[in-house]
């Protein structure tokens, strides 16, 4: 709720919606030309569908009318959520966080501002588990804590994650997931429509594989 405020806030201070903040200072600079509160109807074929788990079976189902709800305007633009994205935009979105700030000689954000955002700002340096425990998420929360930007790592051991000390990222409802390792100096985005997140565990999985896969 209170980065819907804060959403509110800069519309506010600016004197635009919150939508024409975002194309403006974020979306237009970056070239993410594919990222808005709605998907345009010529675009309509586009949109990847939404899919659910059965409660009973875990297996997938179609959930067509929900689907349907990124082809309308919101009433509303929420700080928190209901952006709609593709892949190649959000790439060049994690791209710019992972440059310290800049893309493609376009500053957003200075170096210092991306390395605050991306620390743990939880009181006491403590993990999430201090605050509760996972909701519709596969991983666990020890060793994880919050900064500006998501989850990040403050004890790979603890985390039981294979990444590095400081990476951080965060995931959606359907399964979505970022995440930055700045030792590693790599981005890893991934995209699926299903709900809720902790269904399979492809993010940890995710995870795994691609640190496997680094070699010095």
């Amino acid at each position: 709720m209170s980065i819907d405020v804060l959403g509110r806030v800069i519309e506010v201070i600016t004197g635009q919606t919150l939508d024409e903040f975002l194309r403006t200072r974020l979306f237009t600079p970056l070239g993410m030309t594919d990222t808005g509160f709605s998907v345009p109807a010529h675009d309509a074929d586009r949109l990847a569908a939404l899919y659910g788990a059965h409660p009973g079976t875990r297996k997938a189902m179609l959930l067509a009318e929900a689907g349907k709800a990124a082809l309308k305007v919101p009433s509303a633009f929420l700080g928190g959520g209901g952006l709609v994205s593709t892949m190649a935009d959000y790439l060049r979105f994690t791209d710019m966080l992972r440059r310290k700030g800049e893309l493609n000689g376009v500053r957003i954000l200075s170096p210092r501002t991306v390395q605050y955002m991306t620390k743990n700002h939880l009181p006491g340096g403590v993990d999430l588990t201090s605050f509760g425990r996972p909701l519709f998420s596969e991983t666990p929360y020890d060793g994880v804590g919050f900064g500006l930007l998501g989850s990040v790592t403050i004890d790979p051991v603890a985390a039981k994650l294979a990444n590095s000390l400081g990476s951080y990222g965060w995931g959606g409802a359907a399964s979505t997931t970022f995440w930055i390792d700045p030792v590693e100096d790599i981005t890893c985005v991934l995209m699926t429509q299903l709900l809720p997140s902790d269904t399979h565990p492809l993010r940890s999985q995710l995870s795994q594989l691609v640190q496997q896969a680094l070699v010095d």
